[in-house]
């Protein structure tokens, strides 16, 4: 009986959370006639005339690419800086450790919205505006603290003994970086730019008000605009949204269990 409890909730658990997909996908398949009609819950016929009306009436291909860029762009510079300051953090035995990483901390639990306003003077002073650099540069920054705290934790494991031994064999402090703390962290570096790629492609906020045009707009932007003055294509909007989630869940499900690594170890361990 625990046992079959146990699976019960586990089937409710799932059930709750994968509602909202299970409609969208039967949202995305219904004809556009039965979008607003209940009962039935089901469609009369399967049609895939939304996921053509995406590519077809809008520049989705376009803003995906630049979504890509944009978080692809912004993993690598998080990734980057993240993992050296992780390794003075964690190696170098420099004074005020806490302290710095504290700070580092402190600087993410900035509410967007109050960081908004004097991140767009800065870009529209620089020229970026309506840019995939100002969103690279943005982005980079925002997921900065959340890379050097998850990074410092898994450079912590890597056994002092390791890094010793590389400067006793010659090497200096940024060769035992690259040589052979990088490889070390591996693990950590995967689950790193796992979250940082996922967060810069589902933010929103900064991408609609850096944007303009479809030339820098990305997906979150891109499906906000499809409402039309006096209708709103929900077949469409359902489309798009799990066109541009699949690539997400995939990542997800394929690392998976680095990504728990990631969260367990940015969590609990200091």
């Amino acid at each position: 009986m625990k046992r079959l409890g146990f699976y019960a909730g586990l089937i409710l658990v799932a059930g709750y959370c994968l509602a909202p997909v299970l409609w969208q996908l039967i949202t995305s398949l219904r004809p556009a006639p039965e979008l607003t009609a209940l009962p039935p819950l089901l469609p009369s016929r399967v049609t895939a005339e939304h996921y053509a009306a995406v590519f077809a009436g809008h520049p989705f291909g376009r803003i995906i690419l630049n979504s890509l860029i944009v978080s692809a762009g912004a993993t690598l510079i998080a990734l980057g800086f993240g993992s050296a300051t992780a390794f003075a953090l964690a190696k170098l035995r420099a004074k005020g450790q806490a302290v710095i990483l504290g700070i580092v901390l402190a600087t993410s639990m900035f509410p967007p919205i109050a960081t908004v306003s004097p991140l767009y003077i800065v870009v529209n002073a620089l020229g970026l505006r309506d840019t995939l650099i100002a969103l690279v540069i943005v982005y980079a920054g925002l997921a900065l603290p959340l890379a050097v705290w998850v990074l410092t934790n898994f450079m912590r494991q890597v056994p002092d003994e390791l890094y010793a031994a590389a400067r006793v064999d010659g090497a200096t402090p940024l060769q035992a970086f690259y040589r052979v703390m990088l490889p070390l962290s591996a693990p950590g570096l995967v689950a790193t730019g796992l979250l940082v790629f996922i967060l810069s492609w589902n933010e929103f906020l900064y991408a609609l008000t850096f944007t303009a045009t479809t030339r820098s707009r990305t997906i979150p932007v891109g499906i906000a605009l499809f409402p039309g003055l006096h209708e709103i294509p929900w077949g469409e909007i359902a489309a798009a949204s799990l066109v541009v989630t699949l690539p997400i869940v995939l990542l997800v499900l394929l690392f998976q269990r680095r990504i728990v690594e990631g969260l367990t170890a940015g969590a609990v361990k200091g």
